[in-house]
C-alpha cells in the first residue's frame, strides 16, 4: 500500500505538510491549521511541489533557505484510494480524491477537494468510526511519531 506522512513544520509560519505517495513521489499540501477529526471542519490545504520519498524520513532543523525551520514527523502510515473508478493520480488531476488513512494518529476516510484556483484544496475528515468533532488532534497529540519529541524540543536540540 502507498504511504502518507504528515510533517509539522515551523517555517515562516507553523503548518502541517500533508503528503500522499502517488507514482513514486509524495504529492504535498501545506495545511495551516493541521488536520481535523471533525467532519464539519474544512481545512485549507495549499498544494506545493512534489517531494521525494526520502523526505519522509526527515526530522530536524532546516538551517536556511527555502523551508528553513524545524520539522517533525507528526504522523505516518499507509493509505488506500477509495475514489470511485479512478487511480489516485487521476482523482487528484480531476480535483477530488477520497482515501482511507491507516496512520498512528489519523485513521479512517478523508477527502481532498480542489477549490477554484490552481493550488487551493480542502482537506476533510469523512463521517466514520474515527471521526470526533470534540477532539482537537493537533492540540492533543503534538509530538513526533518518530522521536516522541515536540517541535519545540527538536528545535532546542538544534
Amino acid at each position: 500500500m502507498p504511504v502518507f506522512v504528515v510533517q509539522k513544520h515551523a517555517a515562516t509560519s507553523l503548518h502541517y505538510d500533508f503528503r500522499l505517495e502517488v507514482d513514486g513521489v509524495m504529492r504535498s499540501w501545506a495545511v495551516p491549521k493541521g488536520p481535523s477529526l471533525d467532519p464539519s471542519a474544512r481545512r485549507l490545504a495549499m498544494e506545493v511541489e512534489d517531494h521525494p520519498m526520502s523526505w519522509n524520513e526527515f526530522e530536524g532543523v532546516i538551517g536556511s533557505g527555502y523551508g528553513a525551520g524545524t520539522v517533525i514527523r507528526w504522523d505516518e502510515g499507509s493509505y488506500r484510494n477509495t475514489t470511485d473508478d479512478a487511480d489516485m493520480d487521476e482523482a487528484l488531476s480531476a480535483g477530488y480524491a477520497r482515501f482511507e488513512l491507516e496512520g498512528r494518529k489519523l485513521r479512517g476516510e478523508w477527502s481532498l477537494r480542489r477549490m477554484s484556483g490552481a493550488r487551493g484544496w480542502l482537506l476533510s475528515k469523512r463521517r466514520d468510526a474515527f471521526a470526533d468533532a470534540d477532539r482537537d488532534i493537533v492540540a492533543d497529540a503534538p509530538e513526533s511519531v518518530l522521536s516522541g519529541l515536540t517541535i519545540e524540543e527538536v528545535a532546542d536540540r538544534g
